[in-house]
């Protein structure tokens, strides 16, 4: 039983609080906590603006949000981790060995997709990101329960 999901980025204010809340979306009514964290995160700063416009574009509440630095302890308490590139994977999976089995890519199930950083990138790039998240998101709700 997966009672907490973990997604992880860089900076956590582009893709992982999209997917943290594309996935609470997707997740509404069960019991299963889902948060965000980044591996070098901008420690306090809110959710990219350009991400905000285009998850409220999408008809999506954006909730407060505030970056924060992955660690050990969380990476511990989580019930699954999902990165958002390999490189993510391999710098959680080094920080807490432990939690191997349990950390897999965003886009495992569309060919172990990575997912491309917007930041400072287009609005363009920021909405084909968007989609690429929501599919990824997508794919994983049968598998969370």
């Amino acid at each position: 039983m997966i009672k907490s999901v973990l997604v992880v980025c860089v900076g956590n204010i582009c893709r992982s609080p999209v997917a943290e809340t594309l996935l609470r979306e997707g997740l509404k009514g069960k019991n299963i906590a889902v948060s965000s964290a980044g591996i070098g995160a901008l420690v306090g700063r809110p959710m990219d603006s350009t991400a905000q416009e285009v998850l409220k574009e999408n008809g999506i509440e954006v909730q407060e949000h505030k970056a924060r630095q992955v660690n050990a302890e969380m990476l511990r308490k989580a019930d699954l981790i999902l990165t958002m590139e390999e490189f993510h994977s391999r710098s959680v999976e080094s920080m807490a060995p432990e939690v191997k089995g349990r950390v897999f890519l965003l886009g495992k199930w569309m060919n172990n997709r990575e997912v491309p950083d917007p930041y400072r990138l287009s609005k363009e790039m920021f909405k084909e990101v968007h989609i690429l998240l929501a599919k990824c998101v997508d794919s994983w709700l049968p598998y969370i329960r």
